[in-house]
């Protein structure tokens, strides 16, 4: 069987799929066309985000058995085109949720305690003590919007700091020794913090608007490790500007390209431009996922689920 790699991962999933039997071809720089072309020799295939998996992509593909994504979310990929064609799909979200949960906890520990802010001013001669109190994160009220890997490892994160942690999600059953499972109304009665941590779909975009923010009972803060189109900027900044949101931290963007590696598809929009202004928002490129340990990880989950059914 051959495999295509389109984008690069770690080397431990190459060399475990070639223990396994596979043959493996690397084609990191042609463009769509391209590797559509070379497609149809491969029942295998490698991707990170930089081609989009649609209906058209997947006609290409005739020997296509299953397509591994180094990532938790499939959204790139066109699901029901795959599903009709009896292709396996894997996806990693298990070698990536602890990073995802560690950066969550860091950026609103961040933000709460106005690192960023103070590391400049002090780089800049400014000695800024009372300016720069923090708040604590005992005794805060988080809810969790989607209760899969991801928000059970920032639930496992919290566990630590006597906080109330509330998750919803579209699954029932979901209380733990983390987190208690909650109607989002609960949580919009009670929450500090909304930490969103769905995958992207129609049903999510623009999960937090103008209504959602409306709804919330008191001023609070917003994590989005997720994606970006789940948080509507123009809604955020809004609620910044009326103190109703108190925060964000942002690893994603609603603007970012969908192959996740760029920023802008044109130039600036004026929300986002109003967005970086504001003291009250921490940033950072989409990497919340992207850690030392998880690039490795998420390769090795890949390869176990790929041998448990493809093993030769």
């Amino acid at each position: 069987m051959k495999v295509l790699f389109i984008d690069s991962v770690h080397p431990i999933l190459e060399e475990r799929l070639k223990i396994m039997g596979f043959t493996c071809v690397h084609d990191y720089n042609s463009n769509r066309e391209e590797i559509m072309k070379r497609l149809p020799h491969f029942e295998g295939l490698i991707i990170r985000s930089r081609i989009k998996v649609d209906d058209e992509f997947l006609n290409a593909g005739s020997h296509l058995k299953f397509i591994a994504r180094s990532g938790a979310g499939l959204e790139n990929i066109d699901l029901a085109a795959a599903e009709k064609r009896g292709i396996h799909l894997f996806s990693a979200p298990e070698g990536n949720r602890q990073a995802v949960g560690e950066h969550s906890l860091g950026m609103i520990l961040s933000l709460f305690n106005r690192l960023t802010l103070a590391d400049q001013e002090i780089r800049s001669g400014q000695w800024k003590r009372e300016a720069n109190r923090g708040l604590e994160l005992s005794g805060k009220t988080i809810g969790i919007i989607g209760y899969g890997n991801m928000g059970k490892a920032f639930a496992k994160c919290l566990s630590g700091f006597d906080c109330e942690v509330l998750a919803h999600s579209l699954e029932s059953n979901i209380s733990d020794d983390c987190a208690i499972e909650s109607s989002l109304e609960n949580i919009q009665d009670k929450a500090d913090i909304i930490s969103f941590h769905t995958p992207y779909d129609e049903s999510t975009h623009h999960y937090l608007d103008e209504s959602f923010v409306q709804k919330m009972k008191k001023p609070f803060y917003v994590i989005n490790t997720a994606r970006g189109k789940v948080v509507k900027t123009k809604a955020l900044v809004d609620g910044l500007k009326s103190d109703k949101i108190l925060g964000a931290c942002l690893d994603v963007l609603e603007y970012e390209k969908a192959s996740f590696e760029n920023l802008f598809e044109n130039e600036m929009p004026k929300d986002f431009h109003d967005l970086i202004l504001s003291s009250k928002v921490l940033l950072s490129p989409h990497v919340a996922g992207w850690s030392t340990e998880s690039y490795e990880k998420l390769s090795s989950v890949l390869a176990d689920k790929i041998e448990r059914i493809y093993e030769l």
